[in-house]
């Protein structure tokens, strides 16, 4: 059978599985937490959850070094979110309104980000394969040094995209309303609609070396 060449190759993206009850519970650093329904507090670092959700308002949430499979993060509001170096399966962060959104160094699969709004999304060295972000609003979003598997924006606002360093495979940014890349020559593996090439038509020349006059 031939190779399919469909590009890019859509996200293999799946909601998390939860089950139908949840149990009340107070989440904790290096805690074990499995089919729970967990406000969000301050240190919740080093932790893992699964078939989990988590929910409310808090000063900070340091997931830091956490482990999540199939969680939903529902209608957070934070001014900081941190998932540096956390290891996600199936993922889904549901509305809220959070300051800075931290996901560097983290390795992601099946992460669905939708209905949010996000002043600074940070994606820096992280590896994120199979996720769709959706329906969000985001001021600045950086992605130095990430790496981006079938990953697919669908009807999502940027203001500025950090691409420097980006390693990209089926990005799909066609659903993706950015002003602005920093490094147009990363999106090598990105896929983009006629308009939006149209729109980065001066930079992608300025890239190139080429001196656009009228």
């Amino acid at each position: 059978m031939a190779r399919s060449t469909e590009r890019p190759l859509p996200p293999r993206v799946s909601p998390p599985d939860l089950p139908d009850d949840l149990a009340e519970a107070e989440g904790r650093r290096h805690g074990d937490h499995l089919g729970q329904r967990i406000p969000l507090v301050e240190d919740l670092a080093h932790a893992r959850f699964e078939q989990c959700v988590l929910s409310g308002s808090a000063e900070r949430v340091d997931l830091t070094g956490a482990t999540l499979l199939d969680v939903e993060i529902a209608d957070a509001r934070t001014p900081v979110l941190s998932l540096r170096d956390a290891t996600i399966r199936r993922l889904r962060i549901a509305g809220g309104r959070i300051g800075t959104l931290d996901l560097s160094g983290a390795h992601v699969a099946e992460l669905i980000l939708e209905h949010a709004r996000v002043d600074y999304l940070s994606l820096a060295a992280a590896r994120i394969q199979d996720s769709l972000i959706a329906d969000c609003t985001v001021a600045t979003m950086d992605l130095p040094s990430a790496t981006m598997t079938r990953v697919r924006f669908e009807r999502s606002r940027v203001d500025e995209v950090d691409t420097r360093g980006l390693r990209a495979d089926s990005l799909d940014l066609r659903g993706l309303d950015a002003l602005a890349f920093l490094d147009v020559t990363a999106l090598r593996g990105a896929t983009l609609t006629g308009r939006q090439v149209e729109s980065l038509a001066s930079v992608f020349a300025q890239a190139a070396g080429i001196d656009v006059q009228d």
